[in-house]
């Protein structure tokens, strides 16, 4: 009885993360099989490292989905692969993570294929996600961590109802130099009109 009840008590997200679709994009989480586009993805200049502190080799990514799925198993972090409905290329990685074990507050971060960018695809991501986080994980604050010379990126958090805090100066290191970074939060009483279902779709 004891097992079962433990059992119970585990979000199914942490035990399957749920597939996310809307028109352009589909939601999932990422396997061996993306192997060559997470390199590609990774190895962008401005691409986020989520946590690989190494070079971007296939060794090293393959590392990091084996770190992905541990930590959606225990509850701290859950990524999600941008991959386009239509064509189910993969173009992108998304990823909240805990920071707080309560799960109130949470930070999320994106890489997007720059062919992907200014398209519609990460405000399709962001709904979809923050609905997720909001929704069904029970997240409170969701925090964002953008280089403040990323004007498209700062413009689309804006777009989606986040609200600017501040910059934090020097706070990211790419090479010998340290850059500034702005601060953005979003509050569940915030997402509104950026609500959509993330129910699994019954076809």
């Amino acid at each position: 009885m004891g097992k079962e009840t433990t059992a119970l008590s585990i979000p199914e997200w942490r035990q399957q993360l749920p597939q996310l679709t809307a028109k352009f994009v589909t939601l999932r989480e990422p396997t061996s099989a993306d192997l060559r586009p997470l390199i590609d993805l990774l190895s962008l200049a401005d691409a986020s490292r989520y946590g690989m502190e190494e070079p971007v080799t296939e060794l090293a990514v393959q590392h990091m989905l084996e770190r992905i799925t541990r930590e959606r198993s225990a509850g701290a972090a859950f990524t999600y692969g941008i991959t386009i409905t239509s064509t189910r290329a993969l173009v992108g990685l998304v990823q909240t993570r805990q920071i707080d074990l309560s799960w109130e507050s949470a930070e999320w971060e994106c890489t997007l294929a720059p062919s992907w960018r200014g398209t519609g695809v990460f405000l399709e991501t962001a709904r979809l996600v923050g609905s997720f986080a909001f929704g069904t994980v029970g997240v409170h604050r969701l925090e964002a961590r953008v280089l403040l010379q990323n004007g498209r990126a700062n413009g689309a958090l804006r777009k989606i109802g986040a609200v600017q805090e501040g910059i934090l100066r020097e706070s990211m290191r790419r090479g010998n130099d340290y850059l500034d970074q702005v601060l953005w939060s979003v509050l569940k009483e915030d997402w509104g009109e950026h609500w959509v279902s993330t129910a699994p779709r019954v076809h």
